[in-house]
């Protein structure tokens, strides 16, 4: 395993086209707007990224951008998780052959397995995924809680490198941090819990916040990685607002309408994601401009 997603990661919006085509080179705008931003884990073609609505072609070049722009530098960890293990595993080798270090794993959506299931699904696709594979805990989306002894059970796995928890239950988050094998990371899959969570000993987030404030978020990870929380709430305190608006409309729609008002991708979606309500969009624009990241 051996491999770190620790600091602050960055779940990629997907740019599309005012036809609703994959914009690659918004797409490499976007991936080099982030590592310019000092961001340390990228991770395309996860809920943020749209991925459901892509089609396997266009979900592998998504992958193979991101990895073409980062040039090794920064790690590349791709969303490949469905509710398919066998089609997870499929996408999960093909990510890793396009460059991609890790992979993402969303915990299988409506099939809502069994705690046994969870763990033969994780279990599959780590035993036949030549990069280290992350678990996706995401119950508000998928309907089903990966439950603390099923993770830890997971975990101990030699190719499990972490989870990002998404539960919003910091109950369990501390579970599993007190219980968690060696090596085994947790990382915020919620902006607003980073903070929190790292203060408790996690090592860091997967944010959709960074989309729009990269070096904020990864300044605010670094400064809870030195533990130096009064600079890391200072940040969190800030960007509150920001991160809680992300969600005010199921993801990515607030995010990417806030991308398109910074003048960085077209607002556009695939159904059945669609424009925000105009409050939203004027609460987003109100935000930022807050901010100062309205040009």
């Amino acid at each position: 395993m051996a491999r770190s997603f620790a600091g602050a990661g960055v779940a990629l919006i997907t740019p599309f086209t005012k036809t609703g085509d994959l914009d690659e080179a918004a797409l490499r705008r976007t991936v080099r707007r982030q590592i310019e931003s000092s961001i340390d884990v990228l991770v395309p073609c996860g809920t943020t990224g749209e991925a459901v609505t892509m089609t396997p072609k266009e979900q592998l070049r998504v992958i193979e951008i991101t990895v073409e722009e980062a040039g090794g530098g920064v790690p590349v960890l791709a969303g490949t998780g469905t509710n398919d293990t066998r089609v997870s595993i499929e996408k999960s080798k093909a990510a890793a052959a396009a460059g991609a270090v890790g992979v993402l794993c969303v915990g299988p959506y409506y099939n809502k397995p069994t705690p046994e299931g969870f763990y033969r699904h994780y279990t599959a696709i780590a035993d036949a995924s030549p990069v280290p594979v992350v678990v996706y805990n995401v119950p508000g989306r998928t309907g089903s809680n990966i439950d603390t002894k099923t993770l830890l059970r997971i975990a101990t796995h030699k190719n499990v490198a972490a989870v990002k928890e998404a539960s919003g239950n910091l109950g369990q988050v501390m579970d599993i941090l007190h219980d968690r094998p060696s090596g085994f990371q947790v990382l915020s899959g919620d902006d607003a819990f980073a903070l929190a969570l790292m203060a408790l000993g996690g090592e860091g987030v997967i944010s959709v916040c960074a989309n729009q404030v990269p070096r904020e978020m990864h300044d605010l990870a670094t400064a809870c990685a030195r533990g130096d929380l009064t600079a890391a709430r200072k940040i969190h305190y800030r960007l509150l607002h920001l991160m809680n608006l992300n969600f005010a409309e199921s993801n990515p729609v607030p995010v990417k309408a806030a991308m398109a008002l910074m003048g960085l991708c077209e607002e556009s979606y695939r159904l059945p994601m669609c424009p925000p309500s105009n409050g939203t969009r004027e609460a987003m624009r109100a935000a930022l401009k807050e901010l100062e990241l309205l040009r």
